[in-house]
């Protein structure tokens, strides 16, 4: 059911707007991300993780302050798991440093809490955090040229050009808000990114499906006037799918603890951006490629007529 009734909005109307609107984002993402780059979390960087297990609740304000009172300046402190286990994440240069703070650490905890139990630090060479920055590059990488080739197979090319458009846009706007807001940035949001791109594909593609139906069947319209009936006949589709995922989002946001805030602000961007970028992006890419009915028609076989002809 249709709970938008028979309203209609010119979306393609508006696609220059749209087209200036995404390109005044990505310029501030990427200007952002060349002059400020992005907060690393250790995955990335290196240090030291270390896990807490105290006897009684500690108030995470004051292990911070413990902490940057014995020259713990950027240490990472979360609740992990329950009220009584705390993660406390710092850089480190290497294994004999580590093993070093580690031991002061434990003095520090025990000053909080005598019966609290530290385990032990799990070290993050700068060698393996640099080796998961080119491979979670590639993995992005090859899921766009994997999208490419699908929706090339199942559509046409020209679809496929203007989802893997409307991805890029999605994944540079994303991680232009990290970097302009400074969040840590740590594989959980690699994470979410990976699932932005499959989220936002999927919205797309079911734009796509009606506007091939719609190209087969309404034979009289324009390829602009095509897509407009296609995204109104999505719309109520998109914005119940795209509210009820925020939503849950939100509320692990909020109440999920300071772990999992990073991937859901990235998965609530994402879905906002996935949306328009399903609505306007994609759409705009594929009609400025020029897509017609005629490439959508299916290719007569030579002698396909004569086949009943014994």
């Amino acid at each position: 059911m249709n709970l938008l009734g028979n309203v209609k909005f010119d979306f393609m109307g508006k696609r220059r707007f749209a087209l200036i609107f995404s390109l005044v984002l990505i310029a501030i993402s990427i200007g952002s991300i060349v002059t400020r780059g992005l907060n690393f979390g250790l995955d990335f960087t290196g240090g030291t993780s270390v896990v807490v297990n105290f006897d009684k609740i500690v108030e995470l304000d004051a292990i911070r302050d413990a902490l940057k009172s014995n020259d713990f300046i950027d240490a990472s402190v979360q609740n992990f798991g329950s009220a009584k286990s705390v993660q406390i994440k710092f850089q480190t240069a290497n294994g004999d440093e580590s093993t070093k703070l580690v031991k002061q650490l434990k003095h520090i905890v025990t000053s909080l809490d005598a019966k609290a139990l530290v385990g032990k630090g799990d070290f993050i060479g700068s060698q393996v955090g640099d080796e998961l920055v080119e491979q979670g590059s590639l993995a992005i990488l090859y899921a766009i040229i994997g999208i490419l080739l699908y929706v090339t197979m199942r559509f046409e090319w020209r679809f496929s050009l203007g989802s893997v458009i409307a991805l890029v846009h999605d994944v540079i706007i994303t991680v232009g808000v990290f970097s302009i807001t400074q969040m840590e940035f740590d594989l959980t949001i690699l994470a979410a990114l990976l699932a932005v791109i499959g989220y936002s594909l999927n919205d797309t593609i079911v734009v796509f499906d009606r506007v091939r139906e719609n190209f087969l069947g309404l034979r009289k319209k324009t390829p602009t006037e095509v897509f407009n009936v296609s995204i109104n006949q999505t719309l109520s589709r998109t914005i119940i799918t795209s509210m009820t995922t925020i939503i849950v989002l939100v509320a692990l946001f909020v109440l999920g603890g300071a772990m999992i805030h990073g991937f859901a602000f990235a998965l609530i961007v994402g879905i906002v951006i996935g949306t328009y970028s399903s609505i306007f992006v994609a759409s705009t890419a594929t009609l400025t490629l020029g897509i017609t009915r005629k490439d959508l028609m299916p290719v007569e076989k030579e002698g396909a007529n004569l086949d009943h002809i014994p």
